[in-house]
């Protein structure tokens, strides 16, 4: 099992690993099962992402890019602000970063699902 990790989320990928006590044919017919499993995952990921969020184009993106630029900005920014006079982050201060960082790290998770969406073919990207 190979894990991928994207900034603070780990994917696990589970591949098909026939059991060596079946005989060919029944490995052939299970794979055959999974790969069914499969392409309905992919149909139904299709048809109701390109439902809800219709084509992805560069415009798109961008917008994406844009807001989660300026939220990790906002973020930095205000960190920046906070530690101008050297004394202890109030709890309040602290849960307000926390707030920002949550932002940036949402929207940048969006923009990553969307590439991957486009990437699998479940939002169409005219090219």
């Amino acid at each position: 099992m190979s894990v991928t990790r994207t900034s603070n989320v780990r994917r696990t990928h589970d591949h098909f690993e026939p059991d060596a006590a079946l005989d060919p044919q029944a490995q052939r017919r299970l794979r055959g099962h999974i790969e069914q499993i499969d392409y309905t995952a992919y149909a139904s990921n299709r048809e109701v992402i390109g439902q809800m969020l219709g084509q992805a184009d560069a415009a798109r993106f961008q917008k994406l890019a844009v807001a989660a630029a300026l939220a990790r900005g906002q973020w930095v920014a205000e960190a920046l602000a906070m530690t101008e006079n050297p004394q202890p982050l109030t709890s309040s201060q602290i849960e307000r970063l926390g707030s920002l960082r949550s932002a940036y790290e949402e929207l940048t998770e969006a923009y990553e699902a969307m590439r991957r969406m486009v990437e699998r073919g479940y939002l169409v990207f005219p090219g």
